[in-house]
């Protein structure tokens, strides 16, 4: 497969030949579904805790008598009826981890760069030039782009003058390639990734090839 690759300025200035192991791949609804959920469930710390009328502070004594006192039943002050009570069913510390097989993460990622390529919302870029921060200058690139929602932008590694171009640009991140991954490519409509970032995606999703030594 190729795509076109342009300049900063938005002109197409040579075709760039992709792998159709990774932009060529079927959408697969269940899989990046489950990825997207491990991502996020993984995310979560899971240190919230409440206290339960057993760790409540308090005294257990009946506060008055059962009956006479014109009053509601009450037992002990830590009733989860009362205020500054335990909490039911409340939250308590909890590991939120999910385990994927590796194959199927790789899958879910070629799933969504196949169809960011398939839908016409990953551009190719040669690469960024810049010498020093300059919001304008990013503005007027993805202008050119005629990138106008949330984007993307990929590079082959840290660029710190990139990142801090962006920085003030509301739905623009920066990536560098070995950092992509599921929830923020969907959470992105337009991919603007550069050639040497193309390559590095190759060759760490692409197919391995093993090389057997000649006997």
């Amino acid at each position: 497969m190729q795509v076109p690759v342009c300049s900063l300025s938005g002109e197409v200035v040579t075709q760039l030949e992709i792998s159709d192991d990774i932009f060529a791949i079927p959408f697969n609804d269940a899989v990046v579904h489950q990825a997207l959920v491990r991502q996020l469930a993984n995310k979560r710390q899971g240190t919230a805790s409440t206290k339960t009328r057993r760790a409540v502070r308090g005294s257990t004594k009946k506060a008055y008598f059962q009956k006479h006192t014109g009053r509601a039943r009450r037992g002990t002050l830590r009733s989860p009826l009362l205020v500054g009570g335990g909490i039911v069913f409340g939250p308590h510390p909890r590991s939120y981890y999910q385990a994927m097989p590796k194959k199927m993460r790789r899958l879910a990622l070629k799933c969504v760069l196949s169809a960011k390529v398939r839908e016409g919302n990953m551009k190719v870029v040669e690469k960024f030039t810049f010498d020093r921060p300059g919001t304008k200058e990013m503005t007027n690139i993805l202008s050119a782009f005629e990138i106008d929602s949330s984007v993307l932008i990929v590079t082959a590694d840290s660029t710190p003058n990139v990142v801090r171009s962006a920085s003030n640009l509301a739905s623009v991140d920066v990536l560098p390639s070995a950092l992509i991954n599921i929830a923020d490519l969907l959470a992105h409509q337009k991919l603007l990734v550069t050639i040497p970032a193309i390559h590095k995606i190759e060759q760490t999703w692409g197919r391995k090839v093993i090389k057997h030594a000649s006997l």
